[in-house]
């Protein structure tokens, strides 16, 4: 049964189902913050990069003309083979493909000039042990660029985005708050040079329909946001049509750290 999977597991599963739709989607192949990481970063053509946990690739796709090769990583093999077809087709041709864990990179020490992870953290079980390993497989002034949708700081909404984004999405772990995630970068040896926090848009059914697993899940993540308490509508902008959530707004964070 799904409960009885580990979190990776339960990872594979989810993405492996939805692999197409990660390229496809929206906000992951148009989203503004693809421009921002080029700008930020600042990629060099003898820049060697890593993109953790790839999805669709489209990080891997934005920053492979001006690096001197990629390495495209990914835990589930259906998504990372979705991928691999997607920067292909795109005419990416300095891109490398690896099976790998986030928290057990299998790469040497200082192997990188630039390493990536969009909208995937949250999936993560061990955080510290992710940034714990981005650390170490950076080189000496190497940047680092995160981006995820993070939890408020009031813990009552906090708890109440993480219920919603567990019970639409079972691969769901846990959104951090910035805050939290600023501590793991100094604490494993990343300089926060900018930072970006701003809200993010969904339109519910196609956020819904990506990785809800079963009509039950559809129910009950609508059921909450309808009956939601109202500072809880004004602080995610749940918009209400006819009876039925049309959209609603998360906490989204961008993040450049330096390996000092």
């Amino acid at each position: 049964m799904q409960f009885n999977l580990s979190s990776k597991e339960r990872v594979q599963k989810q993405f492996g189902q939805n692999a197409e739709k990660y390229v496809s989607s929206e906000g992951h192949a148009h989203g503004t913050d693809l421009a921002l990481a080029i700008e930020w970063l600042q990629p060099a053509l003898d820049d060697v990069m890593l993109d953790i946990a790839t999805g669709g690739g489209h990080v891997a796709k934005a920053l492979a003309p001006s690096v001197k090769s990629v390495m495209v990583s990914d835990l589930t093999p259906a998504m990372l083979e979705t991928a691999r077809k997607h920067l292909t087709d795109s005419g990416v041709d300095n891109a490398h493909y690896v099976l790998a864990d986030a928290e057990h990179l299998p790469f040497l020490d200082h192997s990188f000039d630039v390493v990536s992870c969009r909208i995937a953290p949250h999936h993560f079980p061990d955080p510290d042990a992710f940034i714990r390993e981005v650390g170490r497989v950076l080189r000496p002034n190497g940047r680092f660029l995160l981006i995820d949708n993070v939890a408020p700081d009031d813990s009552a909404l906090s708890d109440f985005v993480n219920l919603v984004e567990g019970i639409r999405d079972p691969s769901h772990v846990k959104c951090l708050t910035a805050v939290q995630w600023q501590s793991l970068l100094e604490k494993n040896g990343l300089l926060l040079a900018r930072d970006l926090s701003r809200k993010k848009k969904f339109r519910f059914q196609s956020w819904l329909d990506r990785m809800a697993p079963t009509e039950a899940h559809r129910l009950a993540v609508s059921t909450i946001l309808l009956h939601a308490p109202q500072d809880f509508k004004t602080y995610f902008q749940i918009e209400i049509e006819d009876g039925t959530v049309s959209s609603f707004e998360t906490d989204e964070w961008i993040a450049l750290a330096v390996k000092v």
